[in-house]
């Protein structure tokens, strides 16, 4: 996959803006920006220039001057890419950004692929495949926790915990199979003590990243919290009072939203998508029961489901809203839970004082006038662990790496069992060579071209 012609690509988003940055990448860069480029104060080549320099001038094709820019010069191996790369900022006209990028194309480079210029970087060893993927993965990141963890693993710490393994493991790998070169003599180099010891603390250290996915991934991906009941006791309300907003048409008819609405909130760094769901009742209304449908479509693929319901619903109906709470919690056993009583304003203080007598862990609430609303953001924040992001310890986002993991670990429990019941070094080491494989693919230290082509194509084209 490694190619040694000259890349280039639009660095910045698309479209007009005040400065726009065009990346050239390969041998030939800072050569083919030489011939396009006319310093304004040093009469010195590009070529000549020191490298991490910024030089003022004009992109010229010929005798026409295009833009006044400034050129960035990094040359190889001291730059993103490994490679000569040129970086230019010029005004952010889409007519400038397009000129500039076919005239370099006319002097012999070509249109970047997707995620190409992080791929070279890769190649030449700058980055490892998953310090790779946390470039797209900070370059996607909408909140506080997602880009704390892209960072992170960026920096590469994911990186030094798998690869700390993966030599260890490598060292007992080699005087197994040194074993095997001796197996007349019925030698053993490997201590099968140490041996054991080292299969515990590599479990430990899977065990540990592979449950840490289960937040990982609701942090990279936001967590989605169905609010659900019956028509008209305040969904869409407590979804506008929650965004701040109004997301949602309120009215005192029934059975108003007829579909999911969905918006996403941040709540100390944590990524929430809120979806008020259609009101659960019996109807005949076609479209509305098609919309009451979804609401239990959404329930089953939300993380936390908020139950709704009116106060004057728990003053009258105390006993048919145990049989539906009952039933919900039945229908999903394993989700989080939070029964709201709406509209609070509209009681006086002994019908609260008989309310939360009667239902356990009940959260009060007026969507209409704000109280609760941020109580309930507390709770919801609650039912994320963020002790280890607190803690920065490394969390697992990359289902790839999940994948990878789960399968490193039922090898090394392989090889667990093989010491435990005394099997031959041979057997033993072809599990511990599959470990190794699987650690090998997370860092790219084992790759194929159809891994980094899968990889690198959800990149943007430009990084």
């Amino acid at each position: 996959m490694i190619n040694n012609d000259t890349i280039v690509a639009l660095a910045t988003a698309s479209g007009a803006g005040a400065v726009a940055i065009i990346r050239l990448s390969g041998l030939e860069a800072i050569n083919i920006a030489e011939n396009c480029f006319k310093s304004v104060k040093s009469h010195k080549l590009l070529s000549e220039q020191k490298t991490h320099t910024i030089h003022l001038g004009h992109i010229m094709d010929g005798k026409r001057t295009i833009d006044e820019v400034l050129v960035s010069v990094f040359k190889n191996p001291n730059s993103y890419t490994g490679e000569n790369v040129v970086e230019i900022s010029c005004h952010g006209s889409i007519y400038i950004q397009q000129e500039i990028i076919q005239l370099f194309l006319r002097k012999g480079c070509r249109m970047a692929n997707a995620g190409e210029f992080t791929l070279r970087a890769f190649l030449n060893a700058k980055l490892d495949l998953s310090q790779a993927e946390a470039v797209a993965d900070l370059i996607a990141s909408d909140n506080e926790a997602s880009h704390q963890i892209a960072m992170q693993q960026m920096r590469g710490g994911f990186s030094s915990e798998i690869s700390k393994l993966r030599e260890e493991l490598m060292n007992f790998a080699s005087l197994i199979e040194l074993e095997l070169d001796f197996a007349e003599e019925d030698v053993e180099f490997a201590d099968r003590a140490q041996f054991k010891e080292l299969l515990v603390r590599i479990t430990f250290v899977l065990k540990r990243l592979i449950d840490s996915f289960a937040v990982g991934n609701v942090i990279k991906n936001g967590i989605p919290v169905a609010i659900v009941g019956e028509p008209n006791v305040g969904k869409s309300t407590l979804l506008n009072a929650l965004l701040n907003e109004e997301r949602a048409i309120v009215s005192d008819i029934a059975g108003t939203t007829r579909d999911t609405i969905e918006d996403e909130l941040v709540i100390e760094g944590i990524g929430f998508r809120f979806i008020d769901t259609a009101g659960i009742r019996e109807t005949k209304d076609v479209i509305e029961s098609i919309g009451i449908k979804k609401t239990f479509e959404k329930m089953e693929q939300a993380q936390v489901v908020v139950l709704l319901f009116s106060s004057e619903e728990f003053k009258t109906e105390s006993k048919r809203l145990k049989v539906e709470i009952e039933k919900i919690k039945n229908r999903f056993p394993l989700k989080p839970l939070i029964i709201i009583a709406n509209k609070i304003d509209t009681l006086n203080a002994l019908e609260l004082d008989t309310l939360k007598s009667e239902f356990e862990n009940l959260h009060l609430l007026s969507a209409k006038s704000g109280v609760g609303v941020e109580e309930l953001k507390e709770k919801l924040i609650g039912f994320v662990n963020t002790g280890a992001l607190r803690n920065n310890e490394t969390i697992v986002t990359n289902t790839r790496h999940y994948d990878s993991l789960l399968k490193a670990f039922q090898e090394i429990d392989s090889v667990k069992a093989g010491l435990e019941i005394g099997v031959s070094g041979d057997l033993l080491a072809i599990d511990v060579r599959q470990a190794l494989f699987h650690f090998g693919e997370i860092t790219g230290e084992i790759t194929s071209d159809d891994l980094l082509g899968n990889i690198f194509a959800n990149f943007c084209i430009g990084k």
